[in-house]
């Protein structure tokens, strides 16, 4: 699964001109993005054309009676995304870009033990997940803005991350990002981009990044990793 990623850019300019987004766009250091919070993204209009998108994390089909529901909703994973309900139209038609530069994972250790890695590129450059998006609205209350929020595709780990656990988030080789985004890609060549992307680097941090309230860049910082017989600090995930 991916259950928190980082935008750790100290380069919010670089970051616009990676994507193409609108010069207006804010574009924060973000150390633990997790569900629920919103997150840049780049989505397209109703021409096709991409735009700057900000998106809470955790997809609300537009069916749905609750938007709680987008809490069960944070991951689509890739072999099954096109045969669920709340997946199957948006990866036709709504297919989008979520902005990072490296997530988190834990690594069962034994019992409640687990080890914190941030997976990035070697170089941390940002790079895009692959995303899809739905809008939501309270049936009959056309009049209410409505809630527009994502998940993130996932797929089998590439081999030098089984290790650390049996998932792993899509990650878009940057020249294939305008054809996710594009609604008028084959479905043949969409599914050809959800797969493994190995070559990414793991770092031991501390356990902090398991409280969602903690976003700094110390959580980022390379710690010694755990050894098989030490113990560590209670660790939850959300």
């Amino acid at each position: 699964m991916c259950g928190r990623y980082t935008l750790a850019t100290t380069n919010p300019a670089g970051v616009r001109e990676r994507f193409a987004l609108d010069p207006g766009t804010v574009v924060e250091p973000r150390f633990n993005i997790a569900p629920g919070q919103d997150a840049l993204a780049v989505t397209t209009d109703r021409e096709g054309a991409p735009r700057s998108d900000v998106l809470r994390w955790g997809l609300v089909p537009h069916w749905a009676d609750d938007p709680k529901i987008g809490w069960r909703m944070i991951n689509a994973r890739a072999e099954t995304a096109a045969d669920k309900a709340a997946f199957r139209d948006p990866l036709r038609r709504r297919r989008c870009l979520i902005l990072a530069d490296g997530f988190y994972e834990w690594q069962r250790l034994g019992g409640k033990r687990r080890q914190p890695w941030w997976i990035t590129r070697p170089d941390h450059e940002p790079f895009a997940f692959a995303g899809l998006w739905a809008t939501w609205r309270p049936k009959g209350r056309d009049d209410v803005e409505p809630l527009r929020t994502f998940t993130i595709l996932t797929t089998e780990p590439a081999d030098d991350l089984r290790e650390v656990h049996d998932r792993m988030p899509v990650l878009l080789p940057r020249e294939a990002e305008a054809a996710w985004l594009d609604p008028g890609t084959p479905e043949a060549v969409v599914a050809e981009l959800l797969v493994p992307r190995p070559g990414l680097v793991r770092i031991p941090v501390g356990p902090e990044v398991g409280d969602p309230a903690n976003d700094s860049p110390a959580l980022i910082d390379e710690v010694p990793p755990l050894a098989p017989d030490e113990p560590a600090a209670e660790q939850t995930l959300f």
